[in-house]
């Protein structure tokens, strides 16, 4: 059991492995080292700070002070990590005054995050092109919008889209320009993402896909984006094209990093340095699908992760079982969300693939407030094994996407699926689940293929 515990980063998957720990060994030690000003907030949160849903950046902080008096976690922020030696089980912080202190310890808790990439072009860093990462971004873009009337902004992705949706709420001019084909395509099918992408558009969002930017044009601050020789005005650009793992300190004392560059951990969360662990978005998951390794830089991963993570360093037994990447987001005002592999990842890892789409409604069809909602599946057409699911729908998505994860963790087929003993209530759903009308239609091309 170890006496001594520091955990390096102190947001999602750090505040939840300190947490576990606390939980399994009430005598430890246990330092928590954080660069940021503020600890354990929800990063998720700031598009919907911008868009004025949330009324204050402040009431993303997830703990107040007295949790972490009550907890006896030694909470040290504006502190940086800037050394470790694995031999001597020392870690060099250096404080916000610039004096240097070293602390020992028994285990060794990795949670740094990642960063934001920013695209190394002409203009990246002139004033008005921002990333979305911090509170202090969230402050700094909220005082640029205030002025703002156009803005571009480079990325697809969910982020990219929430952060559309959140200038669009303030009357500020929006594109998006996305290098690959559709929007969210880590998630979506092009069939899925064109559908998502129409009802965007009717929210006076421009999307420009399959376009690069080839420059951030402006002299003292950033006036607009250029692609290729047309140039679209800007007072704001965001930087919306992912984050890279903090490795550094792992490399440096010898951790190995697995194929997508990221810290390599076994079930237990443990790296291959002795007594070092690591989690969240630093770290590289097992998809549960195919078994192979992967990037999921996702808050939920994160903090299973840290629970994972806090529990073995303090000296329990748990294990993560890796991921299936189920992810969700609401946007203007209707919600995407997504489970498992698009047909396109299945295909180019190997599988033979077949999908249905149905579409249904959330509540009964006479039912005031009704909502359409859309669900694909994609599913293995031997076995029938559901290998992921994509939904756009105007309610429901979370609990739908939820259900499927489940069903993919479980390894289910269609046929099981569209078995399934689901519920009714005219206000909250129809007799025949959208899910389930999915899954039958699935099931019913795969037995015209044998």
């Amino acid at each position: 059991m170890s006496d001594k515990i520091v955990i390096i980063g102190a947001n999602a998957s750090g505040i939840n492995a300190a947490n576990a720990a606390r939980k399994n060994n009430r005598k430890a030690e246990i330092i928590i080292i954080e660069n940021d000003k503020s600890p354990a907030y929800s990063r998720c949160g700031i598009p919907y700070v911008l868009a004025k849903e949330i009324p204050n950046i402040n009431d993303l902080i997830i703990f107040p002070p007295e949790h972490y008096k009550m907890m006896k976690l030694d909470l040290r922020t504006e502190t940086k990590a800037v050394n470790i030696d694995p031999d001597k089980k020392s870690v060099q912080l250096k404080e916000k005054d610039g004096k240097i202190e070293n602390e020992t310890y028994d285990s060794l808790i990795l949670t740094m995050g990642a960063t934001p990439f920013i695209i190394p072009i002409k203009g990246h860093d002139l004033p008005g092109v921002f990333a979305i990462r911090t509170l202090e971004d969230g402050r700094i873009i909220q005082n640029a919008m205030k002025n703002a009337k156009s803005a571009v902004i480079i990325g697809a992705g969910f982020i990219g889209l929430e952060t559309a949706h959140a200038f669009i709420e303030n009357k500020i001019k929006t594109t998006i320009i996305e290098l690959l084909p559709s929007i969210t395509p880590t998630l979506f099918d092009y069939d899925m993402a064109e559908y998502a992408q129409k009802k965007i558009e009717a929210y006076g969002v421009k999307l420009l896909m399959g376009k690069r930017v080839t420059e951030i044009v402006g002299t003292n601050k950033v006036t607009g984006v250029k692609v290729g020789e047309d140039v679209i005005d800007a007072d704001i650009v965001i930087m919306a094209t992912g984050v890279r793992p903090n490795t550094n300190l792992a490399k440096q004392i010898g951790c190995e990093l697995g194929v997508t560059r990221a810290i390599k951990v076994n079930p237990r969360m443990q790296t291959s340095v002795s007594g070092v662990y690591a989690a969240g978005d630093c770290v590289e998951s097992q998809n549960m699908i195919t078994g192979l390794p992967c990037l999921m830089q996702l808050g939920t991963s994160a903090v299973r992760q840290g629970k994972v993570a806090g529990t073995n360093a303090a000296g329990g037994y748990s294990i993560f079982p890796g991921v299936i990447g189920t992810a969700m987001t609401k946007i203007f005002n209707f919600e995407i969300g997504a489970a498992g592999l698009t047909e396109k990842q299945a295909q180019n890892i190997g599988y033979k693939t077949v999908s249905g789409t149905m579409v249904g409604t959330t509540r009964a069809e006479y039912f005031p407030g009704k909502r359409t909602v859309r669900v694909k599946i994609v599913a293995e057409p031997y076995t029938g094994r559901i290998m992921g699911a994509q939904i756009v729908g105007g309610e429901g998505v979370a609990h739908r996407a939820n259900m499927l994860s489940i069903a993919i963790q479980n390894k289910m087929s269609v046929r099981q699926l569209m078995n399934a003993d689901t519920g009714y209530a005219p206000p909250m759903a129809d007799t025949w689940a959208p899910i389930v009308l999915a899954a039958e239609l699935t099931a019913r091309k795969i037995r015209r293929m044998k």
